[in-house]
């Protein structure tokens, strides 16, 4: 058996598993009724301050986050990288230098937008 037809059982049967037990949970599981309590915020037991406590996050914040995700992954996928480089070649430091190079090019580019500057204003 060829290493993608196991990984292939392993996922259909990961997928198959959650499916069954959405599946379940939503026949078996409990019903709850929506009341006006049920659906009122609650606030670690104080009064709610505003009627509905959902602000509008300010859209300068969208950038920060996929920022903060973007540079997240690529650390990583750098760490993946000095577990998976053994033994190291040639070929496994033009990719180390050509992602690092991007990481940089995107560092530069988060700072010459000053995205970050936009959130401290």
């Amino acid at each position: 058996m060829t290493p993608y037809i196991t990984f292939l059982l392993y996922l259909s049967a990961i997928v198959g598993f959650v499916g069954l037990a959405l599946t379940l949970n939503a026949l078996l599981g409990p019903k709850p009724a929506a009341t006006s309590t049920k659906l009122e915020p609650f606030e670690c037991g104080a009064t709610p301050v505003d009627i509905l406590n959902v602000k509008a996050v300010p859209i300068k914040y969208y950038a920060v986050a996929i920022a903060f995700l973007l540079f997240d992954l690529e650390t990583m996928f750098l760490f993946i990288w000095t577990l998976g480089a053994r033994p190291l070649s040639g070929f496994m430091v033009f990719t180390f230098f050509l992602f690092t190079a991007l990481l940089v090019l995107c560092l530069l580019y988060v700072y010459k937008a000053r995205i970050l500057e936009a959130v401290t204003e």
